[in-house]
């Protein structure tokens, strides 16, 4: 892989675009939160895919899928990162978050276990793997068998992300134009996949304006020992443009959103409010933005 742009601010994130041996171009993010450093917190954000074949309504790395990523192109991003920011070889910084979640839908590459076995092995303690999803029909089996690779290689160490973004399932289907593990097939997935003293599962809301998230669903179908709830602001995206689709509350504004977070509070769910910085949306380093399409 060779890198060909690299764009942001190093005090906070870069996005970097590979160029793989076919041409294929991909990206992926460096980043830190404030006011941790990076001798505290790293997070690298990587592709699993070529495009994205989802398509999410609001999500510009969605569409011109053309194939996996293999292992040793997923590889590549971390070890160009590294090499980068610790040039003496190891990763030494207090928590290293690997995201899979910059281009693709990681449960359909079953590259993606492989890639996951590979690192687990090498048995970095630091390292803590953040996996998201949106659930398409066909995940449950890979699911199964990352659970088996979590047990063995990440034990509390894993965090695995339900993206719903929505209670009513005509919405969902709409936002997310694929087909899909219905609530409670999502619910009975997730508690099968957590094991004692493992992270919660973490379901995802992009709050947006007119679109229904209902904490009284959520209670009658999740279970807050096993769930936890997260709440993030609509990025500005070039397909949420399009498709006209608005914030649910202004992230500079956090008040905005406290009586839905207090809804989920009542029905006993940790509620976490994910707000980035506002520099991220320049820079093109949040979720959803893609900035080749740029």
């Amino acid at each position: 892989m060779k890198v060909i742009s690299s764009q942001g601010n190093p005090e906070l994130a870069t996005v970097h675009v590979g160029e793989l041996e076919d041409g294929s171009r991909i990206e992926f993010v460096e980043s830190i939160q404030p006011p941790r450093t990076r001798q505290e917190k790293w997070v690298n954000v990587i592709s699993t895919m070529v495009g994205c074949p989802i398509g999410c309504k609001m999500c510009d790395a969605g569409g011109g899928f053309s194939r996996f990523l293999s292992v040793e192109e997923m590889e590549a991003q971390i070890e160009f990162l590294a090499s980068a920011k610790f040039p003496e070889g190891k990763v030494s910084t207090g928590m290293w978050k690997l995201q899979l979640a910059r281009m693709g839908e990681p449960t359909l590459n079953p590259n993606v276990l492989k890639f996951l076995k590979a690192l687990g092995q090498k048995r970095r303690s630091n390292a803590v793997i953040s996996l998201s999803t949106v659930g398409p029909s066909q995940c449950a089996p890979f699911i199964q068998d990352l659970k088996k690779l979590k047990d063995e290689y990440f034990p509390g160490r894993f965090q695995l992300q339900f993206s719903i973004h929505s209670t009513d399932d005509e919405t969902r289907r709409r936002l997310i134009p694929v087909r899909g593990l219905i609530l409670p097939e999502i619910a009975a997935l997730g508690r099968q996949f957590r094991s004692p003293g493992d992270k919660k599962i973490t379901l995802n809301f992009i709050v947006m304006k007119d679109v229904e998230i209902d904490p009284a669903r959520i209670a009658k179908l999740f279970d807050p020992e096993n769930f936890l709830i997260k709440l993030t602001p609509l990025n500005p995206t070039y397909r949420a443009q399009y498709h006209n689709i608005m914030p649910g509350f202004d992230p500079e504004r956090p008040e905005t959103v406290r009586e839905l977070i207090a809804k989920f509070e009542e029905k006993g769910f940790e509620t976490i409010l994910s707000i980035g910085e506002m520099e991220e949306n320049a820079i093109g380093s949040n979720c959803g933005q893609y900035v080749a399409r740029r």
